[in-house]
């Protein structure tokens, strides 16, 4: 029916396979429902919104009055492409996950943390002058423009400036493990985004 979904970054274990330790990131999929199908001939395209309730509703279980405010008892609203409305209606269950297997590869998307600004040492991997140097030179990028006078600095120059909350892509990472009961999935590697962020996860 679907081959993506979203969920929230947990935070990063270890897991042994066979005689190695294997590093993975577990992403939760749980809690999250059908708010909205959207159809051809209604919005101009079919995709389904899903919709995850905010911690002190999820206990609750879902209530149809809940989509008078959404804003109010939803922390995150999403869509996902389907190609099957088959038994799609509104406060279903939306475990999309259940189509992957531990065999499977996916394309993981998230904002990476956000470091504030930053030099070009910490954000471009300079290098910093020599320690036997002295102290005058600090930890300044140095020239940036030509030799000349009124001299303009190239395009796309390594400066400082602000760094992180980009949206990155980890691609090809294998499932080594799905814990159903708990709705986890563990993906070996890393994933962008700190603990509690949402990642959007699909089949590669």
């Amino acid at each position: 029916m679907t081959k993506e979904f979203w969920g929230k970054k947990v935070g990063m274990t270890q897991l042994f396979v066979g005689d190695k330790v294997v590093p993975v990131t577990a992403i939760d999929v749980s809690s999250w429902v059908v708010t909205q199908v959207k159809t051809q001939e209604r919005d101009g395209y079919s995709a389904i919104q899903i919709g995850l309730p905010r911690d002190r509703y999820i206990a609750q279980g879902f209530a149809i009055d809940w989509l008078k405010k959404p804003k109010k008892h939803f922390a995150f609203l999403k869509e996902v492409q389907v190609s099957d409305m088959n038994d799609i209606v509104v406060g279903k269950s939306a475990d999309f996950y259940s189509q992957l297997t531990e065999a499977d590869r996916v394309d993981v998307t998230g904002v990476t943390k956000g470091s504030g600004f930053q030099g070009v040492i910490r954000r471009h991997d300079f290098n910093g002058p020599p320690g036997s140097h002295g102290d005058t030179m600090g930890r300044a990028p140095g020239g940036m423009s030509f030799m000349r006078s009124r001299g303009r600095v190239i395009k796309g120059k390594k400066l400082p400036g602000h760094m992180g909350v980009e949206k990155v892509v980890m691609k090809q990472l294998n499932v080594v493990k799905i814990e159903r009961d708990a709705h986890i999935i563990l993906v070996k590697g890393s994933v962008p985004g700190k603990t509690g962020s949402l990642v959007f996860v699909r089949k590669a």
